[in-house]
C-alpha cells in the first residue's frame, strides 16, 4: 500500500509522518504529479496561511491534481480548508471540492472566546467510515481561527461561538478540520479508518 503526503507551503507534515509511523505506515512526501496519482490513499496536510497555499498549487498545477484525485484523500486543518469553495482568510478561492465557504470566527451575542481556538473539543453526530469506532464526544485537537459551517457534506460536528464542521466528506474526499495526529487515540483511530478505505 503506496501513502502519499502532499508537499506544498504549509507546514505540519512532520507530525502526521510520525504518527503513521507509529501505525506502521511509511508515507512518501512529494508534489511529483505522477507518485501522488498512483498512491492508494493521499494525506494533503497543512498548517499555514490559505492564500499562499493556493498560490503554491496552482504555481505547480497541484490544485487540479488533487480534484482529479480518485483515491481516498484526506485533508487535515489547513488542506480541509483548501478543498472547500472559498476562505475568507486572504480572500481566496480554494478548489471547491466541498461547496462550503471558509469562514472566519467573530465573538457574537456577547460571547468572549479567545480567537484562535486552541485545545481539545468535543466532536458529535458522527458519521462515514472514517470515524468507526470514535465514541460520540471524543475530544480531539484543533488549532484555527477559521472554520466551515455545518453543511450537507458534515460527518461530525463541534462547538466553538456557534455548531461548526469538525469533519466533512464527498465521494473519496475527507476532510478534518482537527489534528488526527494530535489528537491521541481518537487520532490514530481515525488514521487507521483512512488507510482501510478502499479506492473505488
Amino acid at each position: 500500500m503506496k501513502t502519499v503526503i502532499i508537499k506544498y507551503n504549509a507546514g505540519n507534515t512532520q507530525s502526521v509522518i510520525y504518527a503513521l509511523e507509529r501505525l506502521g505506515v511509511e508515507a512518501l512526501i512529494t508534489d511529483v504529479e505522477e507518485e501522488i496519482r498512483s498512491a492508494d490513499h493521499v494525506i494533503f496536510p497543512g498548517v499555514g496561511e490559505a492564500s499562499t497555499s493556493m498560490n503554491y498549487l496552482k504555481e505547480r498545477n497541484l490544485d487540479k491534481v488533487i480534484k482529479s484525485l480518485k483515491q481516498p484523500v484526506l485533508g487535515i486543518c489547513v488542506g480541509m480548508q483548501l478543498l472547500c469553495a472559498h476562505s475568507e482568510e486572504n480572500d481566496v478561492e480554494c478548489m471547491g471540492v466541498f461547496d462550503v465557504n471558509i469562514k472566519k470566527f467573530k465573538n457574537v451575542n456577547g460571547s468572549k472566546e479567545k480567537i484562535p481556538q486552541m485545545g481539545w473539543n468535543k466532536i458529535y453526530n458522527l458519521k462515514s467510515s472514517l470515524l468507526k469506532n470514535v465514541k460520540e464526544q471524543e475530544f480531539v485537537y484543533f488549532v484555527h481561527s477559521y472554520y466551515a459551517p455545518v453543511c450537507e457534506n458534515t460527518i461530525a460536528t463541534t462547538d466553538f461561538i456557534q455548531p461548526f464542521s469538525a469533519a466533512i466528506q464527498k465521494d473519496n474526499f475527507y476532510a478534518l478540520q482537527f489534528h488526527t495526529e494530535k489528537s491521541s487515540d481518537a487520532g490514530a483511530v481515525i488514521l487507521s479508518n483512512f488507510l482501510n478505505i478502499s479506492a473505488n
